[in-house]
């Protein structure tokens, strides 16, 4: 990649404020060390570990591993230029968006969304919160993560333009070409991180290990949990599963959570939002093949009144907003942060 190491002098490494262990770059220790910092009577949660890993400087060049242009997730397979499995949840997840059948791009407009269209028809990516109990059957896919671009330190992210009015700057700093593939993936991810929240949300684009934190923290204070859906083995495949029927194939864990979608960007990055009248579940599922999933993570959005009315929840549910709560099982590499009083 073509991204300037800064100087040691921009980089701060919080020596002062949580110890020396936060100079080393060569594991995400840093990032445990800043967690114990910012909360320092909760052990520091695997389901966070397990999504952050951390960009390391290549000895002797100006680069970091796991970083740029070649860090990207492109799009294949069909004609449209979209392949399902890589952006089945990418405009999702942002409630402005609305699903069209038009090819013109713009920030409330999902480019090729037939693509899109096809795949949510097929599966249930989003269902009515009246679905989630034991004995019920879902078609699901819980393919591994394909956002596998490493996070920055914050004061190595911070000295980066990251908005969509900076993209000459952005395109000239990782050596992109602005009519490439790669262009539009960028501006497609900064277009959403742009968009202004909707009423009853809170977001933010967390472009470092630290950010990301601090959100969770900032919005629902220093005794938080982290969770993320783990699989048995990850499949691309769609499957047929079932709720385990038993008392524990439901199990309620919050009425209130900050959930964080991993992008498909230059470096690490996560989508944050903070939607009242959220609730989190816990849910055991069991596919076709026996292959249990033993924390499949369920979120169910109660008023959706201020949702995108064309969006492709509301599409596929055939429900217009704020009529029913539209809930969504959370893919391998995002996560919810919830109070821990909650669990």
């Amino acid at each position: 990649m073509e991204l300037r190491l800064l100087s040691l002098s921009c980089i701060v490494f919080y020596v002062a404020l949580v110890g020396s262990s936060l100079a080393s770059v060569q594991t995400v220790d840093w990032v445990e060390s800043y967690w114990h910092y910012v909360s320092p009577n909760i052990q520091f949660p695997k389901a966070l570990r397990n999504v952050l890993q951390t960009a390391t400087p290549i000895k002797g060049k100006n680069t970091y591993e796991g970083v740029g242009k070649d860090a990207l997730t492109q799009a294949h397979n069909n004609d449209s230029g979209i392949s399902p499995e890589d952006t089945s949840f990418e405009y999702s997840l942002s409630y402005k968006y609305h699903w069209s059948s038009s090819s013109n791009k713009d920030n409330n407009n999902v480019k090729n969304s037939s693509v899109l269209k096809a795949y949510h028809d097929h599966n249930n990516v989003f269902f009515k919160q009246k679905a989630l109990h034991p004995g019920q059957e879902f078609t699901l896919q819980f393919p591994e993560s394909k956002c596998n671009a490493k996070f920055l330190r914050r004061e190595v992210a911070n000295a980066i333009p990251f908005s969509s009015n900076k993209l000459p700057e952005i395109f000239e700093e990782f050596g992109i070409k602005p009519e490439s593939v790669e262009a539009e993936t960028v501006e497609r991810t900064l277009l959403m991180c742009d968009e202004l929240a909707i009423e009853g949300e809170t977001k933010l684009c967390a472009t470092s290990p630290e950010a990301l934190i601090d959100f969770g923290v900032s919005i629902l204070g220093k005794n938080v949990g982290v969770y993320a859906s783990e699989v048995d083995k990850v499949s691309n495949k769609v499957e047929k599963y079932t709720i385990v029927k038993s008392k524990n194939g439901v199990k309620k864990i919050a009425d209130k959570g900050v959930v964080c979608h991993k992008q498909n960007y230059l470096y690490g990055l996560f989508y944050c939002h903070d939607i009242q009248s959220t609730k989190a579940f816990l849910v055991s599922l069991v596919g076709s093949n026996e292959r249990r999933v033993s924390k499949a993570v369920a979120l169910c959005h109660y008023d959706t009144r201020f949702w995108n009315p064309r969006h492709i929840a509301f599409q596929t549910l055939n429900v217009k907003p704020g009529t029913v709560p539209i809930c969504h099982f959370l893919p391998k590499g995002h996560i919810v942060w919830v109070p821990t009083t909650s669990i």
